[in-house]
């Protein structure tokens, strides 16, 4: 019964090894820490890996059933493609608003007739750099005759 229990010990303290190691949390494929940043330039050189591709958009192009957007150049000298498929595009809003925008696109880099694409499924692949909330509403300006501006004045409507 010696000899058995030494090869016991050692079992377990190697069960315990790899039990703590295998339970150590994997890192996500979709999580932006792990995934590497390039520019879309680059993306060719990338097939069947998840990354993140940055670039400009300059061309937009709505078809029927999909939604192109190219980045850092128009097609077909594009070195980049989004696909927008149209069951997701309501997603995503009015893609005309990206054209001249900086974005990141997250996931796996695909080769579509010898040109890499990302096709999106999902809102959280696409990020807009820079962005900041913008509320488009001119300034108002004041009738010529209006009187002018006192220290206490809050440019707002008097509620009476």
């Amino acid at each position: 019964m010696k000899p058995i229990f030494p090869l016991l010990v050692a079992l377990t303290f190697a069960f315990k090894i790899t039990a703590a190691e295998t339970n150590a949390p994997a890192p996500s494929k979709t999580d932006s820490s792990t995934l590497s940043k390039i520019g879309a330039g680059e993306a060719d050189k990338y097939y069947g890996q998840e990354m993140i591709v940055t670039g400009k958009v300059v061309q937009v192009t709505i078809r029927p059933k999909v939604t192109f957007l190219n980045l850092d150049k128009p097609h077909p000298n594009s070195p980049f493609t989004v696909v927008i498929f149209h069951g997701h595009s309501s997603f995503f809003g009015d893609a005309n608003a990206l054209k001249g925008k900086s974005i990141e696109i997250r996931g796996k880099i695909k080769n579509y007739n010898d040109e890499p694409e990302i096709a999106l499924d999902s809102t959280n692949q696409l990020t807009v750099l820079g962005s900041t909330v913008s509320t488009n509403i001119p300034p108002v300006t004041p009738p010529a005759n209006a009187p002018p501006p006192s220290a206490e004045s809050t440019n707002l409507p008097e509620i009476m």
